[in-house]
């Protein structure tokens, strides 16, 4: 029995496994014994400990175990069959899809790539440089795969390569000039001030996507933020803060740690008025740099404040355009 990684979605049935199996051998990272014993509390399995470089023979087969520590557990690794080229990859390459197609050639090249972009904005974002050095690693020690087999969902066995190049895109953060926009609103005056910004982003020519945070899942919204240069974050004002929706967005966001953004907020208020320094507080602790300190509307927004926020798309496409 091999366990690349220990996380319960992966060995849940371990216990049931091993009782049937009986295997001479349970190989795993030392990590993986580690946390394994504080999973299940089996001392008495028969452990055995590799790391990144050792070699098993299976007589017609040879696995060569590489570690891929915080990709995205400490006991993270992968088991590459030399012979047949398969790269058994665990979480990594991997998509949230439930399909009838086992294979990226069984399905649609656009659908399996925005799942898999998905999947790396959701899970491996935070350990981007990891992903990095790990794709160096392969090619230092000369493993080309000709199959990648992750735990979640489809195989990459047409173009595993396709996935490797993306990997190395996404891991980068290389942004294109496009812009999210996401807000929630109470009465609509936050939603007329994302739809005017929008109208001005429109006026520069770059790509943008307007966002609802009552329809669009926050990982949804992660997902179009993958390789887009700025983010606009907008919230009326609710109990001396922002809407649940938009906090719980923005706290999300910032434990993905995304890099190399501009940004900046907008909203309306009643009387108090907090929604916008707030916004401002959590995408500067993203180390998002602010190229507005925001436009704040006092309940509805009049038609000199719709055109600040027209002006306001306008700067953020032009800043856009001239930082890419």
């Amino acid at each position: 029995v091999v366990v690349n990684h220990v996380e319960m979605d992966h060995t849940g049935a371990l216990p049931e496994v091993m009782e049937v199996a009986k295997p001479e051998k349970l190989f795993c990272s030392p990590k993986g014994k580690e946390n394994l014993l504080k999973h299940f509390h089996r001392d008495d399995w028969p452990y055995e400990v590799v790391k990144t470089g050792d070699r098993l023979s299976l007589g017609g087969r040879t696995v060569t175990f590489i570690e891929t520590r915080m990709l995205h557990w400490p006991d993270s690794m992968f088991s590459y069959l030399m012979e047949d080229r398969l790269l058994i990859s665990q979480d990594a390459f991997g998509q949230h899809w439930a399909t009838s197609g086992r294979f990226d050639d069984e399905v649609d090249r656009g659908e399996l790539m925005q799942q898999a972009a998905k999947y790396y904005a959701n899970i491996l974002l935070p350990y981007s440089n990891l992903v990095q050095k790990l794709l160096g690693d392969l090619g230092e020690m000369g493993l080309e795969p000709e199959i990648i087999a992750p735990d979640h969902g489809l195989s990459w066995r047409k173009d595993p390569g396709m996935i490797l190049e993306a990997y190395g895109r996404w891991s980068q953060q290389r942004a294109k000039p496009k812009v999210v926009v996401v807000y929630d609103t109470m009465w609509h005056s936050t939603e007329r001030m994302a739809q005017a910004i929008a109208e001005g982003l429109a006026r520069e020519g770059v790509e943008y996507l307007v966002m609802d945070l009552k329809v669009s899942h926050r990982s949804d919204v992660v997902t179009e933020l993958l390789e887009a240069k700025a983010l606009l974050v907008g919230s009326p004002t609710f109990n001396n803060g922002m809407l649940p929706t938009v906090a719980d967005f923005l706290h999300y966001l910032k434990g993905l740690r995304p890099r190399g953004k501009i940004g900046a907020a907008f909203g309306s208020y009643g009387w108090s008025g907090e929604s916008v320094k707030l916004i401002n507080a959590e995408l500067e602790a993203m180390k998002v740099d602010l190229v507005d300190e925001g436009i704040s509307v006092k309940f509805a927004p009049s038609g000199d404040d719709l055109k600040r926020c027209r002006e306001l798309g306008q700067r953020v496409g032009r800043t856009v355009k001239e930082t890419l």
